[in-house]
């Protein structure tokens, strides 16, 4: 006859207090699901935090080269710099320069210049994700060539605001930064930026 592995071993007790046992799971289970819930809400939070920052960056990016390019023009290749021009602005900075192109060719054509712009520096002032717009200050050394003379080395600090297109952020607008004053608003240029003048 088969023995009982089992025989001999003291039987197995119901818990004393099985309530006691049902709430110590409840308090596990909350404790697990707070945990998570804490996570989710830490990972959505750095999320945005990671979205805002690749924003901003992606903005600075934009109005650096940009302001750079408005800031560039070469007399010799003078329909390339001011479609690079067009293809940087958008809305009354664009039809600014769009209508007043022919005029501006004709001066910068009898000036011959050569405008070159570096950035040195350059920080988003303020973005808008919900509306796409933003503003920028840009530090820039433009140095201008004309014939028959020394070239021309200046540093500028500029404002502009961008607004997000379908293409990318654009500048919508463009202009000096008074000195001393780094909150001031930009203004609308005239159609001849200071990269041919």
């Amino acid at each position: 006859m088969a023995r009982n592995p089992l025989k001999g071993l003291p039987a197995r007790r119901a818990p004393r207090h099985p309530l006691l046992a049902v709430a110590l799971a409840l308090a596990v289970a909350a404790a697990v699901a707070a945990a998570l819930t804490g996570w989710s809400w830490y990972g959505a939070a750095h999320d945005d935090d990671a979205a805002f920052a690749r924003t901003r960056d992606t903005v600075l990016a934009a109005g650096e080269q940009a302001v750079q390019n408005m800031n560039t023009l070469d007399h010799g290749d003078l329909d390339h710099g001011l479609d690079i021009w067009e293809s940087s602005t958008t809305g009354d900075l664009h039809t600014q320069l769009v209508q007043g192109r022919a005029d501006f060719e004709k001066q910068v054509a009898q000036a011959q210049t050569v405008s070159t712009a570096k950035v040195l520096s350059g920080a988003v002032t303020e973005l808008d994700t919900r509306t796409g717009r933003a503003s920028v200050m840009i530090a820039l050394r433009i140095t201008v060539v004309a014939p028959s003379a020394k070239p021309a080395v200046k540093e500028s600090r500029m404002l502009g605001e961008l607004t997000r297109t379908s293409t990318g952020w654009k500048l919508s607008a463009l202009g000096q930064a008074p000195m001393g004053d780094s909150a001031a608003s930009p203004q609308q240029p005239s159609p001849q930026p200071s990269a041919g003048q």
